[in-house]
């Protein structure tokens, strides 16, 4: 049975933002690609739909996704839309499942509101659907405080990535919630952090 890896990158971003742990996972064996979307001009939902299209066109029997930051909010909309999607495994990595601290501050300001967060602004603030729990998941939450947060001055419960707090990212049905000491970007570009993802990939579990 072919299996994929579906790589989902965070706000502001695009899919090369995903390429240190695509590339990592690929040299552990597996499949990968990256699924890029206008986190900003184009609501979480609607990314979602895309995001099945996606899925839909690669011929998959297995599909395994790896989420960052605001791109695990993506995969809550998806799941809710999309109860018969293929089986596999979930892994989120500095998600602000429960609504992001820092999207508050922000919003604060309508101006900064419309133009940063745009579209997206929603569900950062707090209305993203609930983790369904039909899928193994596993969350990923950095505790190195140094991030966007810290520098826009927004405060956030501790610990925190610097961006997102541990708090931010806690959900119930969740498989297995970890706390690591990478900032938020940090859990990009950590070969630790990428070995946890390959190993609850393989197994449901980690090491």
């Amino acid at each position: 049975m072919r299996e994929v890896v579906v790589c989902i990158h965070g706000i502001w971003m695009n899919g090369w933002a995903m390429k240190p742990i695509s590339r990592y996972l690929s040299a552990q064996g597996h499949e990968c690609v990256e699924y890029s979307y206008q986190s900003v001009r184009r609501s979480p939902k609607e990314n979602a739909h895309m995001l099945a299209k996606f899925v839909q066109q690669l011929d998959a029997d297995i599909v395994h996704f790896v989420a960052h930051s605001y791109g695990g909010l993506i995969l809550l909309h998806y799941f809710q839309m999309f109860d018969t999607a293929k089986p596999g495994r979930v892994v989120m990595l500095g998600s602000p499942l429960t609504g992001s601290g820092v999207a508050k501050h922000i919003s604060k300001n309508n101006l900064l509101k419309n133009n940063i967060l745009g579209a997206s602004s929603n569900s950062l603030l707090g209305s993203a659907p609930s983790w369904k729990g039909t899928h193994p998941l596993a969350v990923i939450a950095g505790t190195k405080g140094y991030g966007i947060g810290q520098m826009l001055g927004a405060r956030l419960d501790q610990p925190n990535d610097g961006t997102v707090a541990v708090s931010e990212t806690k959900v119930s049905n969740c498989t297995l919630h970890m706390q690591v000491p990478y900032s938020h970007t940090g859990l990009l570009l950590s070969k630790n952090v990428a070995a946890v993802v390959d190993e609850f990939i393989r197994t449901g579990d980690c090491v």
